[in-house]
């Protein structure tokens, strides 16, 4: 068995533990295909790439990590999306989860506020043809007004409370996918969604660990939901 094959069985038999939290017993096709068709290695420090097919997160430097194949796939798949979508990422870390999107997706933008992580994925994306992917330096919490109203908007830090705007850059319909809580502490992944009356709906995933969302500073934000059990970990 190859090394991505082992880590598309392991993404499989999570989901299938964690099903009555996330409410599916699989995730979409498309989301799968993009997992098995992005080479995860080529996103990883050359000294930490033997780790790119294990079900787990790795340093990506700048005290940063990349993902858990699973957690990737289940943002991704929270996030619902159609191939006209424009998806704006906050985090673009070394590039993988745009990577992901961008095989699903019409664009996406990307914000990173680390400028030595948001040069490597930039390069790096561009190297290996993923062309509708945009990035810029700033921070995440403000958002990218430009662009906006977004189909969909993930967020692959964890945020102590949900910046507000945020959503306000969601389009009717769509949904933020986000990690809220407390740095190295509980964490919930929540999905809001802006729905066509107004109204904003969030829920509660499942428990995670991700590293904490910088910037920030004298952010409007919104509460956060209630607790679950097992821990994630991105």
């Amino acid at each position: 068995m190859s090394d991505l094959q082992r880590m598309l069985d392991d993404i499989e038999m999570e989901v299938k533990l964690t099903r009555h939290l996330i409410g599916k017993n699989a995730f979409d096709d498309r989301v799968m295909a993009a997992m098995k068709e992005v080479p995860r290695h080529k996103f990883l420090p050359p000294n930490y790439r033997f780790l790119a097919y294990d079900n787990g997160p790795a340093p990506i430097g700048a005290g940063q990590t990349i993902s858990q194949p699973y957690i990737v796939a289940l943002m991704t798949d929270l996030l619902d999306t159609k191939p006209t979508d424009t998806i704006l990422e906050i985090g673009t870390g070394s590039g993988y989860q745009a990577a992901i999107l961008s095989k699903l997706v019409n664009q996406v933008y990307s914000l990173e506020i680390v400028e030595e992580l948001a040069t490597n994925a930039r390069r790096q994306l561009k190297k290996l043809g993923y062309d509708n992917v945009e990035i810029k330096i700033g921070d995440g919490n403000f958002g990218w007004p430009e662009h906006a109203p977004f189909d969909g908007i993930v967020v692959t830090a964890a945020a102590p409370h949900i910046p507000q705007a945020l959503i306000g850059q969601l389009r009717t319909g769509a949904r933020l996918v986000i990690p809220v809580g407390t740095p190295y502490h509980y964490q919930e992944l929540m999905v809001i969604e802006k729905m066509a009356n107004g109204k904003i709906e969030a829920r509660s995933v499942l428990s995670v660990s991700f590293v904490p969302l910088v910037g920030g500073s004298h952010v409007e934000t919104t509460g956060k939901g209630s607790d679950l059990g097992d821990r994630h970990y991105e």
